[in-house]
């Protein structure tokens, strides 16, 4: 089975790089993800634009818009991705660059950071970046739920503050990152509600293959997560997506079908993206 990771990184954060180094134990590198997607049979990644001014200084607000991934003198070939937006830099000038930037034919969507930048999904100061989405027929995705730097503030991040924005901009397709984790049920019911959301399951846990195997051999760990896939009730809602560098992609790539009826994954794991992300098609 052919694999898009919908979520992933490839940013020069430190963050990120002490998670691979020190949880995760990863090679977070070119030749690192290169490696992983294929042995996994990953044919794209999509990652999500971010980068920082400081060392550990994400969110950081001298952050341009858009942004791009750094990690890297050149990205690989078997990742595209989704432009970063700042709300502290969205003058005349900025969006001039974010409408530049869509046009690549590497960039396939757009992503804001709610909970890390302190705006909620449906205030006016994104209305800019809806009009550039809604012109270019891209999708947007939001971070939702925890976030990964205790900087962040989560009444921005919460699931359901995606439903107003999801019915003020009917035209556009959103995909809620993380699924809200650990509010999944508020999550659902917005993916329930609204046509134009989606969500991706990314994220739900950071560490080792060994450290996942340990979650899902608890009996609540996942029971929350569970009862919302299952609230939804339609699976082709749902992308497949690892955050890496938070965890390695073979053993997130067998959680994710251990919690996903077989029946599903061609959609979970491929179609759906292909939906949502209609640019991603001449990359594969």
């Amino acid at each position: 089975m052919k694999i898009i990771d919908a979520h992933m990184h490839f940013s020069d954060i430190e963050s990120f790089k002490e998670t691979a180094k020190d949880l995760s134990k990863l090679d977070y590198s070119y030749e690192g993800i290169m490696k992983e997607y294929k042995d996994a049979n990953v044919v794209l990644g999509i990652g999500m634009g971010l980068e920082e001014s400081e060392k550990e200084g994400f969110p950081d607000p001298s952050s341009r818009t858009p942004m791009g991934l750094d990690l890297a003198a050149q990205i690989p070939p078997s990742v595209v991705y989704c432009a970063g937006v700042n709300p502290h830099h969205l003058d005349e000038d900025s969006i001039a660059a974010l409408e530049k930037a869509v046009q690549d034919p590497k960039v396939v969507g757009i992503k804001i950071y709610l909970g890390y930048y302190r705006y909620y999904a449906h205030d006016k100061v994104y209305d800019p970046v809806y009009k550039i989405a809604s012109k270019y027929g891209l999708p947007v995705v939001f971070h939702t739920g925890d976030t990964y730097s205790e900087r962040g503030l989560l009444k921005y991040s919460h699931p359901l503050t995606l439903d107003e924005v999801a019915v003020e901009h009917r035209d556009i397709n959103f995909v809620m990152a993380h699924f809200g984790d650990p509010w999944t049920l508020d999550g659902a019911e917005v993916v329930y509600k609204n046509r134009n959301m989606y969500a991706d399951l990314s994220g739900l846990v950071v560490g080792t293959g060994d450290d996942l195997r340990r979650y899902k051999e608890s009996p609540r760990f996942f029971n929350h997560l569970k009862h919302a896939l299952t609230f939804t009730d339609n699976y082709k809602k749902f992308l497949f997506g690892t955050d890496w560098p938070l965890i390695p992609i073979q053993p997130y790539i067998e959680f994710v079908k251990s919690i996903i009826p077989k029946e599903y994954h061609e959609d979970v794991f491929y179609n759906t993206a292909l939906n949502v992300f209609p640019k991603i098609k001449q990359h594969l």
